[in-house]
């Protein structure tokens, strides 16, 4: 994709040369593009945890209806207000229909079908939807550094997607998880790339994510009242921990913070931020659930990283 002005540092070598630094190595765009990582590396398996004990249906709603209360509070102290204009309040019912509504009731139902290791490998892919978007929709041109660069990091996951699918238990269906998964995908997508044009950007970012994720939460507590049936509240302490790490953790400290870097990076950049999401998930596997790495897993790590180093290595000397 093309590189704004806004992504780079110029700094004056000794030698009076022009030394360009991409934004993703300052440290208040690295910082947050690892934290996030990090965090939604762990969510999978907490989502995993959610199947079970509740519908589906419920779980997403609880989930948001906690942290559109939470993102509230930070955005009345933060911002001030949680006053927004009309157009606000569009944008703010198209996220939250797109991103904390079908995106998170896809993604919660695929993973009733298949892995959630596959999920998030899937998930990986997201830079692909986000720059066909972003070109079509905020005609942010495509570079041959990122055409390069994602195919490269598409067969990685590709790989990744062959090794976790055999590691699948028996009666799992990837068809049917996979068509979720994608869903899913197209709307994080679409939430993705509406977030980076000029009119959501004009709003302040974090009463923006509130109402978005009120509005989620309604939407997410109507489907559930008609796919489900009335609120089933589990009893499970377990479950609550995890709906609550979901709903702050998962959502109040990442959603802000991934939102900036596609406004800092574009959405097809900041979507690499999902490369190293499942990566991430297979590393805490490692540590806590004995996961064993073969040479497939290793060989589309390596990939998937590389591709993700060429498309956001700024260029280094003007």
């Amino acid at each position: 994709m093309s590189e704004p002005a806004s992504e780079e540092a110029v700094i004056e070598t000794p030698d009076g040369r022009h030394r360009r630094r991409h934004a993703l190595l300052r440290p208040g765009t690295a910082i947050p593009f690892l934290l996030v990582a990090l965090i939604w590396g762990s969510t999978w398996f907490a989502i995993k945890d959610q199947l079970a004990a509740a519908p589906i249906s419920w779980s997403v709603a609880y989930r948001f209806g906690i942290a559109a209360i939470a993102m509230a509070l930070v955005a009345w102290r933060m911002d001030g207000s949680l006053a927004m204009d009309r157009s606000g309040h569009a944008i703010a019912l198209v996220l939250g229909l797109t991103q904390f509504a079908g995106n998170f009731n896809f993604v919660y139902r695929a993973e009733a079908h298949i892995t959630s290791g596959v999920v998030a490998v899937m998930f990986g892919l997201l830079m692909v939807p986000n720059s066909i978007l972003g070109r079509i929709i905020l005609g942010v041109k495509v570079s041959g550094r990122f055409i390069v660069g994602t195919l490269v990091a598409v067969a990685g996951v590709a790989l990744l997607l062959i090794h976790e699918a055999r590691l699948m238990p028996a009666g799992s269906s990837l068809a049917l998880g996979a068509l979720l998964t994608g869903c899913g995908l197209l709307c994080a997508s679409s939430a993705n790339v509406l977030q980076a044009t000029k009119q959501a950007q004009a709003q302040k970012l974090l009463t923006l994510l509130a109402w978005a994720m009120g509005y989620g939460a309604l939407i997410d507590g109507g489907v559930a009242l008609f796919v489900s049936g009335p609120p089933v509240f589990p009893a499970d302490f377990r479950y609550w921990t995890g709906v609550i790490y979901l709903a702050l953790i998962g959502s109040v400290v990442t959603f802000p913070l991934y939102f900036r870097l596609i406004r800092d990076l574009g959405p097809g950049r900041a979507a690499y931020n999902g490369v190293l999401v499942p990566v991430i998930a297979m590393l805490i596997s490692t540590l806590l659930e004995g996961y064993r790495w073969s040479p497939l897993a290793v060989g589309g790590v390596a990939l998937a990283l590389a591709g993700m180093v060429v498309v956001l290595r700024g260029r280094q000397i003007d």
